[in-house]
C-alpha cells in the first residue's frame, strides 16, 4: 500500500490488558475535531495516508496464531474506512457518531478505526471512531492534531513514531505490584478455566454487537463552553483551591443527586488518569491504551455549598492518584489467562443474543453457565445488567496545547466521548472533557434505560449552574 511504503512491518502479540477490550461492542473512543475552513475528500484521504505512516497502530489488523493467540500485524491490513457526510446542522455530528458506533469493526481485515467528515464549505466536524484495543482518549487527541497538521500543510514530511511499548509486566512501575495471596487465587482461577475454556471470534463479536445495540441506545448531550466561560471556570477553580477535574466531578455528582434524589450508586465515582508518563518506558504521543482509573466512594453533602463539596472531593481524590491505584485494576489482567479477560463481555451481555442469530447457542450457554468468569463479576458486583455499579465516570484530557491555525484551517475545538470497558447501562453517567483552543468541551453519555433525556438535561443544567455561577 502506498501509505505504508518505507515503513517496517509491525507485529507483536496483543497484551492481556488490550485483550480486555477485544471483541467488545461498546469499547469505542470518539474524538470530534471542529475545523473552520474547507476540507475536501482528497485532502482527508491524503492526510489519513500520512498519519497511517506516522502511527504504527493505524497499520495493523489482528490475526490469530495456531494457538488462537491474537497478534497485531501490519501484514495484509486493509484500508481505513473514510466517509464524507454533508453537514445538515451544528449538532449533526451527534447523529453520525451514534450511528457509526453501532457498526462492528473488521478486526481481522483492517485497523479498528474509521473517519467520518461531516462536511460543509466553511466548517466541518472530523470524527474519529477507534476501538479501545488500539487507543485511549489522548491517542485520538494527538491523532486529530496530526491529521489537521497534514490537512493544513499537504507538503509536510511525515515524522514516523516508534513502535508502541504496551502496558505489560515489564513496563509497569515497581511500586505497582500484586501480592502473593492475590496471585495464588488468580492461579487457581486460571486452572479452573483451563478445564472448560471457550474462545470467541469475529462472528461471535458481530452477533454480540448487533444484540447489544438492539437493546441499548446510547445518548449524548454536549456542552460547549466559550473561551470566556472556560477562563472564568479555570480562574474560579484556582481561587477555590481545586482542579477543574475535581470541580467537574463534584458538579455532576451533585447535580445527579439534586435532580434524581439520592441513590446508592451516586457515591461510587471513577476518575481516569493517563499512565503514559508513569511507565518504565514513557510512551510519548504514540497510539495505544495507556489509561487507568481511580475509584472512590464519596458522598455529596447537600447541606453545604458546591465549592466546599468540590474541595472535599478534591482532598479525597488527590492522594489516590498514584501508581498503586491507577494500575490496580490492570495488574490482575496481566496474570489472568487472557481468554478469561476476553470472555467477560460475552458473560455480561451474551444473554441478549436472540435465538435466530448464528452464534446464539454458543454465546447464550456461556453467558448462563456458572464458572470462574461469573465469580469474578459477582465479586465486583458486575454480574447483572440491572445493577448500576458506578454513578459517575470522568475522563478529562485536561488542556491540549495545540495550535489553532494550520495553514488555511483553524481548529475550533475538540470533543471527546471516552467509551469504556463495561456496558454503559452499568454506569449512570459518563463524562468526557477536553480543553483545546482555549475552550472546554464536555460530553455526557448515558443510556435511556437508566435516565430519560429530560432528566439528563436538568442534570446538565444544574451542573453548569454550579460551575459557572458567579
Amino acid at each position: 500500500m502506498p501509505e505504508t511504503q518505507n515503513v517496517n512491518i509491525y507485529e507483536r502479540m496483543v497484551t492481556p490488558i488490550e485483550r480486555f477490550f477485544a471483541l467488545s461492542p461498546y469499547a469505542i473512543v470518539t474524538m470530534v475535531a471542529r475545523i473552520k475552513g474547507t476540507i475536501s475528500e482528497s485532502m482527508l484521504k491524503d492526510a489519513v495516508s500520512k498519519v497511517r505512516r506516522r502511527h504504527p497502530n493505524l497499520r495493523v489488523r489482528i490475526k490469530e496464531d495456531n494457538d488462537h493467540v491474537p497478534w497485531f500485524t501490519s501484514e495484509g491490513a486493509g484500508e481505513i474506512p473514510i466517509e464524507i457526510v454533508s453537514r445538515e446542522s451544528d449538532d449533526h455530528w451527534i447523529k453520525v457518531v451514534q450511528e457509526s458506533c453501532q457498526i462492528p469493526f473488521e478486526f481481522d481485515e483492517r485497523p479498528a478505526i474509521r473517519f467520518v467528515l461531516v462536511q460543509s464549505p466553511n466548517i466541518s466536524e472530523l470524527i474519529i471512531l477507534c476501538h479501545h484495543i488500539l487507543c485511549d482518549g489522548l491517542s485520538l487527541a494527538y491523532l486529530a492534531r496530526d491529521l489537521i497538521v497534514h490537512l493544513g500543510d499537504p507538503t509536510r514530511e511525515v515524522e514516523v513514531l516508534p513502535d508502541p511499548s504496551p502496558i505489560d509486566l515489564e513496563n509497569i512501575p515497581n511500586d505497582a505490584s500484586i501480592n502473593a495471596i492475590v496471585q495464588f487465587f488468580i492461579n487457581r482461577i486460571n486452572k479452573k478455566w483451563e478445564e472448560n475454556k471457550i474462545l470467541f471470534d469475529q462472528e461471535d463479536y458481530r452477533d454480540l454487537t448487533e444484540a447489544y445495540w438492539m437493546n441499548y441506545k446510547h445518548q449524548v448531550l454536549s456542552v460547549e463552553l466559550s473561551q470566556a466561560q472556560t477562563s472564568a471556570l479555570v480562574n474560579r477553580c484556582k481561587k477555590e483551591a481545586v482542579t477543574v477535574n475535581s470541580a467537574l466531578a463534584a458538579a455532576f455528582v451533585g447535580a445527579q443527586i439534586i435532580v434524581q434524589g439520592e441513590k446508592p450508586f451516586h457515591s461510587s465515582i471513577g476518575v481516569a488518569g493517563s499512565l503514559r508518563d508513569r511507565l518504565r518506558r514513557p510512551v510519548g504521543e504514540v497510539m495505544g491504551f495507556y489509561a487507568g482509573v481511580v475509584t472512590l466512594n464519596h458522598k455529596y453533602n447537600r447541606k453545604i455549598g458546591f465549592w466546599e463539596n468540590a474541595r472535599r472531593f478534591h482532598r479525597k481524590v488527590a492522594p489516590l492518584i498514584n501508581n498503586k491505584n491507577l494500575f490496580k485494576d490492570l495488574l490482575p489482567w496481566c496474570y489472568l489467562e487472557p481468554a478469561i479477560v476476553e470472555s467477560i463481555n460475552f458473560k455480561k451481555i451474551g444473554g441478549l443474543v436472540p435465538t435466530h442469530f448464528a452464534r446464539h447457542q454458543k454465546i447464550s450457554e456461556f453467558s448462563m453457565r456458572d464458572d470462574v468468569v461469573l465469580s469474578i463479576l459477582k465479586r465486583d458486583k458486575m454480574d447483572s445488567l440491572d445493577n448500576i455499579f458506578m454513578g459517575t465516570a470522568v475522563t478529562n484530557l485536561t488542556r491540549m496545547d495545540f495550535p489553532r491555525k494550520y495553514g488555511a484551517l483553524e481548529l475550533d475545538r475538540l470533543i471527546m466521548k471516552p467509551g469504556g470497558g463495561f456496558p454503559l447501562v452499568s454506569v449512570n453517567l459518563v463524562l468526557g472533557a477536553v480543553t483545546c483552543a482555549g475552550k472546554l468541551s464536555l460530553l455526557l453519555e448515558y443510556v435511556e434505560n437508566n435516565i430519560d433525556i429530560g432528566t439528563m438535561e436538568k442534570i446538565r443544567g444544574k451542573a453548569l449552574e454550579f460551575l459557572l455561577d458567579e
